[in-house]
C-alpha cells in the first residue's frame, strides 16, 4: 500500500520482501470501516469486492454480541472479510502496475544511513542505496533493531492456537457444546468458512516460540483438554500461532528511516485492527514522505508521521488491552463483560465503541482550529463553549450522529478539523473519486476560493450543494480536513503547511 501511494507521486520505490513468494496462512482478516474508505479514495475498493464477503459493523468490542449502531458517519459502514494472502496479491498488483518494482528472496540484515541517504545490505551480500528507507517487515523488525529504537510493552502471557481444518462432527453438534462452553472458555472458536473447512482457535497451554508451527496434534489435544472433543478435526490447510504481546516503538523516524505497521506496533489481535491500522499508517506516510523526496514538503511535514500515528497506535494498544481483559475467565473481568453488555444498548455507547475500533474516530490535532469567518480561535472550544474535544454539535446532538439520513453534515464547522471526511455525494459523482490520485482538495462552496498557485499539488472543487454546512475546506491526500473557512489568507497560511511554498 505504501509503494503505491508513493507511485502517484512519481517516486521511486523498491519493495524488498525476505519471502520467497506471497504465499500466507490463508487467515481471513476484516477490513475496518476507515480501511474501507481509504481503499475506495484509491479507486481500489471495487477491485476488492468481488473477493470479500460483507457483514455489518456489529459485535466488534470483545466480540460482545450487539447490532450495529444507526447512522454511522461513513457510507461505508460495514465490514468487508478477505483472505490474506488475496488481499497481498492485490495490493501487490496495485503497486507494481503504479510502477513499484517488487524484490522477492532478499532479507535485509543491515541498515546505515548518513546525511544523503540510506545503505541497505542484504542476505547475500549486496548493498543498496536510496533516499529513504521504511521498515515495514514486522514485530521482529530488523529495521526497527538496526535503528536502535525501542520497543517497550508487555510480552505475551497468552497463547492461541489458530488455523483452518476439516472437521468431522456436523455443525449442529459444534454449535451445542460451543453454547454450553461460552461462559468459560471466550477464546475457543470453531466456525465454518467455507469450502468445507472451519475455522478453529484454541488457548494453548504455555507461551512457546512463535517461529515453530504448531501441529494438528497440538489442536486435537487442546480441543479436548478445553471442551472435552477434539471436533473430529483432520485436514488442515494452515496452522498457527499468536501471542498477546503489546509494543510500541518509541519513534517512528530516525533521519531518514522510518517504522509502520507491525514493525511499530503490535497488539493481540481482539477487535481485528492490526491489518487497518498498518494500511492507515501507509497511507497517512505515503504523501508526506513523496513530498519529502520531491522536495516541496514543508520542513515539519515528515514529523508529523510519527506525531499523528504513534498517539492512534496507543490508543489502539489500550483499546486491545481492554478487550483481552474482558475474555478472561475469572468471575470479576466477566462481571466487568456483563455489565459493559448491558451499556452497549445504549446507542451512544455502542458507537462510541465501534467508531473507536473502526478507526473513524481518529481526529489528528492540528493545533489552532478556525472560526467560520476564518478567524484564528486560539482555543479548541466552540462558540457556545464546549470544547472541541468533546462529542457535541452546538444544537448537543452527539457528533456520531453529524450526519442527517439524508447524508447532511450539520452544525459540523470546525468541529471537523483534523477529522476524516465521509464520502459525499457532489454534482459530479462522489468526494472520494477525486482522491484518486492521492492530491489535496479544496471543497469550495462560495465560488470565491483559490488554490492556484498549488495547482500541481491540490485540486479545487466549486459546489454550493455539496452538503456542508461550511464555506469551504481543504482535505489532505489521506481526507482528513485540514482547514475549515472563507478566509483567503488563512487558506494559503494552511496551504502551504501541508502543500509546501507555491509552485
Amino acid at each position: 500500500m505504501l509503494a503505491a501511494e508513493l507511485r502517484l507521486h512519481d517516486v521511486r520505490v523498491l519493495v524488498l520482501d525476505k519471502d520467497t513468494d506471497p504465499g500466507s496462512p490463508v487467515r481471513i482478516v476484516s477490513l475496518h470501516v476507515r480501511s474501507i474508505e481509504l481503499m475506495a479514495m484509491r479507486g481500489l475498493l471495487e477491485r476488492l469486492r468481488e473477493h470479500t464477503r460483507q457483514r455489518p459493523a456489529a459485535g466488534l468490542f470483545a466480540a460482545i454480541d450487539k447490532p450495529a449502531p444507526r447512522h454511522l458517519d461513513s457510507a461505508h459502514a460495514y465490514l468487508l472479510g478477505i483472505s490474506q494472502p488475496v488481499l497481498v496479491r492485490l495490493l501487490e498488483e496495485h503497486a507494481i502496475e503504479s510502477g513499484a518494482r517488487v524484490r522477492r528472496g532478499c532479507p535485509v540484515v543491515g541498515v546505515e544511513q548518513d546525511g544523503e541517504g540510506v545503505t541497505v545490505e542484504l542476505a547475500g551480500g549486496e548493498r543498496l542505496r536510496s533516499r529513504y528507507l521504511v521498515g515495514c517487515d514486522g514485530a521482529h523488525s530488523t529495521v526497527r533493531a538496526r535503528l536502535g529504537v525501542g520497543f517497550p510493552g508487555e510480552p505475551s502471557r497468552t497463547e492461541t492456537l489458530m488455523g483452518e481444518m476439516r472437521v468431522g462432527v456436523p455443525q449442529e453438534e459444534i454449535a451445542a457444546k460451543l453454547a454450553d462452553l461460552r461462559g468459560t472458555h471466550r477464546r475457543l472458536m470453531v466456525r465454518p468458512v467455507g469450502g468445507g473447512f472451519h475455522s478453529v482457535a484454541v488457548p494453548a497451554a504455555e507461551v512457546t516460540d512463535r517461529a515453530t508451527p504448531p501441529l494438528l496434534e497440538d489442536f486435537s489435544r487442546r480441543l479436548h483438554a478445553v471442551a472435552g472433543t477434539d471436533f473430529g478435526v483432520h485436514s488442515p490447510r494452515w496452522l498457527s500461532r499468536f501471542g498477546d504481546a503489546t509494543r510500541l516503538a518509541e519513534r517512528y523516524r530516525v533521519g531518514r528511516v522510518l517504522l509502520a505497521g507491525d514493525a511499530a506496533h503490535v497488539h493481540p489481535p481482539t477487535g481485528g485492527q492490526g491489518v487497518n491500522l498498518g494500511i492507515q499508517d501507509a497511507v497517512n506516510l505515503g504523501w508526506k514522505l513523496a513530498a519529502q523526496v520531491r522536495g516541496w514538503a514543508p520542513d515539519t511535514l515528515l514529523d508529523t508521521y510519527h506525531a499523528e500515528r504513534h498517539p492512534v497506535a496507543e490508543q489502539v494498544l489500550d483499546n486491545t488491552r481492554a478487550q483481552l481483559e474482558l475474555h478472561a475467565t475469572e468471575p470479576g473481568p466477566q462481571a466487568v463483560r456483563r455489565l459493559l453488555a448491558e451499556l452497549l444498548d445504549f446507542d451512544e455507547v455502542n458507537r462510541h465503541l465501534v467508531e473507536k475500533v473502526t478507526a473513524i474516530d481518529i481526529r489528528y490535532d492540528f493545533g489552532e482550529a478556525c472560526e467560520p469567518n476564518g478567524g484564528h480561535r486560539g482555543e479548541a472550544c466552540e462558540p457556545n463553549g464546549g470544547h472541541r474535544g468533546e462529542a457535541c454539535e452546538p444544537n448537543g446532538g452527539h457528533r456520531g450522529e453529524a450526519c442527517e439520513p439524508n447524508g447532511r453534515y450539520h452544525g459540523a464547522g470546525p468541529d471537523l478539523l483534523g477529522r476524516r471526511l465521509r464520502d459525499l455525494d457532489l454534482r459530479q459523482g462522489n468526494l472520494y473519486d477525486l482522491l484518486h490520485r492521492g492530491r489535496g482538495l479544496l471543497l469550495d462552496r462560495t465560488a470565491g476560493l483559490t488554490a492556484d498557485r498549488w495547482s500541481q499539488r491540490v485540486d479545487r472543487l466549486v459546489d454550493p450543494t455539496v452538503a456542508l454546512d461550511v464555506p469551504g475546506l481543504l482535505l489532505r491526500p489521506d481526507g482528513h480536513v485540514a482547514w475549515i473557512g472563507a478566509d483567503q489568507r488563512d487558506l494559503d497560511d494552511q496551504l502551504r503547511r501541508w502543500f509546501g511554498r507555491p509552485a
